[in-house]
This record gives structure tokens, sequence and C-alpha cells, in this order.
């Protein structure tokens, strides 16, 4: 079988990959286990110079590799070039921080010395979307090869390219072959490779069928899984904020990569008393965005990555309308070549439809209206997914209780929500479990492991479990 790399811009392919045979995955999973004995053993500094020289390439070659994001999953070529440079950032921040991050944890006890060691655990198996095809990819690899684990990248089927092109960074940076790898393989394979032994633990980025199916997998083998999976993350606007600010962030918190992104704004709920003013404010900021070539520096919205998205998106906005929605702005597919959706906005979305009740990959925004604070609350959780949320207010109380009572594992407070390096990331109920990033992250796939010294004369009793 094999890979194509689709350009969603004109639906045309643009180059085919051969799956590896099972002589070559297993070559590689023997490398991983192999290296891995090699890389864990180096030292700190050395690790943090090939992060600092993956960064200095990435940098230097971003015009070609946000190019090949542009090309392979249309993102607009401005915001392929910003998450060049998120990656650039991220390996800069591990090889600045690595050492702190993964220093030992002195703890009290009755010995002479006691402390958590972090220890890296060896080839750990990342299976990634698309939507963000080199950020959510070195988000994983930075923590982890700085920690001294190996990487193996099951990349979603459709951005080959950026997967060969992210090995190629690391490989051209200095770190030994077989420390970070692509495996060019089907979904029906991965689950052999999670059973396989020299691998030690699996992360997930993507749908939430597919993190079940993984963390199934995973757990019948006993290998530990982080889970950052869909999202359907509420943006609530009170009477007290910048109905100005939240109106012009929202169109971007919505719209940044056509809509395609877990942590995207999803359901706007907006209290009743100025629901009017920002429904007028927030549809003129999104019908400012011009959809188009993703390749021209002034495109806010290119083609969602496939067919199949963009059928969905049409499906899931035709049933919300016949359920009884109002349609403010957009409603269907751009004419012509390429898999163009509109940048759509509705009004009076009944509940149970699938514009609140799924999650939206695409630039689709429902407007919902709240009563008061505790209704602009149960609307926020009244979802199966808790991956992020964003609240707009300068009440002092109203802050308190979103920051408390808003179920999901980040909330921004007059702020898109967004990934930072320096600040766990991940979520709960449906949307996942586990964190990426910050030390938190780094630390999910290592052994904590407690150390009890003991160099007294006298002979210490330990009291039993």
């Amino acid at each position: 079988m094999t890979i194509a790399s689709i350009n969603p811009s004109t639906g045309e392919t643009i180059e085919t990959f051969p799956e590896l045979t099972s002589s070559e995955l297993e070559h590689k999973l023997a490398l991983a286990a192999r290296v891995f004995r090699e890389h864990r053993a180096s030292p700190l500094q050395h690790r943090a110079a090939l992060l600092n020289a993956a960064a200095n390439i990435l940098d230097s070659d971003k015009p070609r590799l946000a190019r090949i994001i542009t090309e392979e999953m249309g993102k607009p070529i401005r915001d392929a070039s910003a998450e060049v440079e998120k990656c650039a950032r991220t390996c800069r921040h591990y090889a600045s921080h690595g050492r702190e991050y993964l220093a030992d944890q002195r703890l009290p006890s009755e010995g002479s010395e006691s402390f958590v060691r972090h220890l890296p655990l060896g080839p750990v198996l990342a299976v990634m979307p698309w939507n963000f095809p080199f950020w959510q990819v070195v988000r994983f690899a930075a923590p982890a090869l700085m920690a001294g684990n190996v990487g193996l990248l099951k990349h979603a089927s459709n951005v080959p390219r950026c997967a060969l092109a992210l090995q190629d960074v690391f490989q051209r940076a200095g770190f030994p072959d077989g420390v970070f790898q692509t495996l060019l393989v089907g979904t029906e394979q991965v689950r052999g490779i999670i059973k396989d032994p020299r691998v030690v633990a699996v992360t997930v980025t993507g749908s939430e069928g597919a993190g079940a199916q993984v963390a199934a997998a995973a757990g019948g083998v006993w290998k530990k899984v982080v889970l950052e999976l869909g999202g359907s993350d509420p943006f609530i606007v009170m009477p007290s904020a910048d109905l100005a600010a939240a109106a012009r962030i929202g169109a971007t918190a919505r719209n940044l990569n056509s809509g395609q992104s877990c942590i995207a704004a999803k359901r706007f709920i907006v209290h009743r008393d100025v629901y009017a003013q920002f429904e007028r404010l927030f549809v003129d900021e999104v019908r400012a965005l011009k959809v188009g070539d993703p390749l021209h520096g002034d495109t806010n919205l290119g083609p969602l990555a496939t067919a199949r998205v963009r059928d969905d998106i049409e499906r899931q906005v035709a049933q919300t309308l016949a359920a009884g929605a109002r349609l403010l702005l957009g409603g269907a597919r751009q004419q012509g070549r390429g898999f163009f959706y509109q940048a759509t906005v509705l009004a009076d979305v009944p509940p149970g439809s699938p514009a609140v009740a799924q999650e939206l990959f695409g630039p689709v925004a429902p407007l919902l209206v709240a009563r008061d604070l505790d209704h602009a609350i149960q609307l926020a959780n009244d979802t199966p997914y808790g991956l992020g949320s964003s609240a707009w207010t300068t009440d002092p109380t109203e802050e308190r209780r979103f920051i408390d009572e808003i179920e999901a594992g980040q909330t921004f407070i007059n702020a898109m929500v967004a990934s930072d390096p320096r600040l766990p990331f991940g979520g709960i109920k449906r949307s996942g479990y586990g964190r990426e990033l910050s030390a938190v992250g780094m630390h999910e796939f290592m052994n904590a492991k407690t150390v009890f010294v003991n160099r007294s004369s006298s002979h210490h009793k330990a009291t039993t479990e």
C-alpha cells in the first residue's frame, strides 16, 4: 500500500510513499531499542546542544518547512511559519530548562538522604494528527529527547512529507540515528507496535475514537498513555467584558487553522445583556476574514485538510440548521477546486444539535445566550469534553467561579486558549488525560524513582507497606 500526500487547495496528489515492510519496521524498532541505551547515557549538556541545533535548523529552514505544511494540509503560510517558529522556541525551552526539570527532588525522611530521580523509560510511540503537523510532534519530541527517551512517530497518513521533514531536522541536528524515527505505516499496524515490548509508552493527539483504541491496546499490555483528544471549548462573554476585544479575539480563536484545532473556541456563550452587541461585532470580525490560497500571505482561512473533514462540517451545519438554528453568515462550501468551506456563524442553536453536542472541526461558530452567570457555567459544562475554556469578564467573583467551576484542563481569562511550553497542557473527561509541556509533561514518560539512602551506622527499620 502507499501513503499519499494530497494538496487540499487543489485535491491533487503531490507525492506518494510506500508503507514500511515488516522487515523495515522491525529494523526501526530494533534500532530504537539499541540507540536508547546510548542516548540515555549522554550528558544533559550534549542533549541540550542537539536541541538547540534542531531549533537553529527550524529557524533557518523555515520557508521550506512552512511551505511543506501549507501544501500538505492547507494551513495559511503565515500560520505555518509561526508554527515552525514555535517549534524552534520549544526546542530551546527544553534545552535551557531541561536540567532544572530533571533535577532530583529532595524529600524529608528518616534516611540520610531521600529524593525522587526522574529517569527515561525508552522508546515512546507518538500517534499524531495532521492539524498542527510540526507543533504537535515537537511538543512531544523536545521534552522526550531531552529526558533521554527516544521517539517513534506514527503521523497522520495525510502528512507524510511533514513526518519525514521532522525526522530530517533531528538527524541534521546531530541526534544519533534512531533517536527520532518516522514510521510510515497504516493505522492497522499501530496496535502491533504498541504491543511490541521494545515500545514502553504511547502518546496520542487526535480524535476521541483513536484515543480510545490506543488506550485499550496500551492498557492490555500495561503501558503508560497520555491522551490529548477532542474539545468543545466554551468561550464565555459577560457584560463587564471588553466586547470589541472579545469579538476580535473570538473570531481568531474560532477560525485559526480554519477552525481545525482541538483548543479552538467552539461554543460562544454570551450573556443576554450584551448578546445583541456581541453578535454584531463578532459577525463583522468573521466576515472580514479572507478565504483563499493558503500560500498568499494575506489569507486567513485556507482549505480544510481533507474532503472528509469538509464533508463532515457541511453535514453538521446542515443538520443544525434543520434542527432550527439561524444562519448569520456562510454555511456552504466554497465553489471550485479544493476543500474550502465558508466561515460560518450560527445563532439560536438548539440543545443537542450537532453544533453544540459534537466537536466542530472547521470554521463554524455557534452562538448561545446565557441568562446569568450560573447558566453560563451550566452551558459551558454541558459537553462530554473538557480541554480548554476562555472566559471574558472583569468581575473578580465571576473570574473566580469560572476558574473553579468550569470543567476543563485549562481556563484562560480574557485571552484565547493557547499552548505554551512553560505551561502544562491537557484535558479531562473525554478530552483525555495526562499532560504535555512544562516539567509536568516531561515527567509523564519518566520513571519517578524514589531513592532512600541510609548512611548511619545504626540499623534502619522501615515501616512496611
